[in-house]
């Protein structure tokens, strides 16, 4: 079976292709991209949402793999949480996401806890699996580094001093919300395309 990412992320596809390679194809390089609506309550059920579509589109030879993810502060009620992507907004740049949320921890304090959630869904004609990983550390009100995406230049994961956008990939792969997910991910990925 064919490995297909449910998304256009071009971040969350340089991941995925660096934790299974590039047997894994973005499911824009298949198929014309389409709108789906992920109008879940979860990460797993906008995982599961974006994974069945993609799914239905291509047909049983193919095992998509879809990913939701975001982050979430305590402080404001565990927001943005599944609304990070577009936390400022339907049609906002990643960069107004990360200076919305860097603004609003800024009228609060310097630093406060913050968590990574990493929902993977699994569709094949063998069912639906959906697996969870997550990261925690502290959302700072300033942007550092240049690395990464999304929210990473104001996240510094538990027991670093740096943001994720300053440790850069190598670090980030082995301790990331996605890389949990993944490696749980992994065996059933595994099990399901050789059955």
């Amino acid at each position: 079976m064919q490995l297909v990412l449910a998304s256009g992320n071009s971040g969350k596809i340089r991941e995925f292709k660096q934790l299974l390679g590039d047997e894994i194809k973005a499911f824009s390089e298949i198929i014309e991209a389409f709108e789906i609506i992920e109008d879940g309550s979860t990460f797993a059920e906008n995982a599961l949402i974006k994974a069945r579509a993609i799914y239905e589109r291509l047909g049983e030879s193919y095992l998509v793999i879809s990913d939701d993810s975001g982050i979430s502060v305590p402080l404001f009620g565990d927001i943005p949480g599944i609304y990070s992507a577009r936390y400022a907004g339907e049609d906002a740049t990643a960069k107004q996401n990360l200076d919305k949320l860097i603004s609003e921890v800024g009228k609060q304090t310097d630093r406060t806890p913050a968590y990574y959630t990493a929902a993977i869904a699994i569709v094949s004609r063998y069912g639906e699996y959906v697996v969870h990983g997550w990261m925690y550390g502290d959302a700072i009100s300033e942007a550092r580094g240049s690395k990464g995406f999304g929210y990473d230049p104001m996240f510094i994961p538990e027991g670093y001093a740096q943001t994720l956008a300053e440790l850069g990939d190598e670090v980030k792969a082995g301790i990331s919300h996605r890389h949990k997910a993944l490696a749980l991910a992994v065996p059933i990925i595994e099990m399901l395309r050789y059955k």
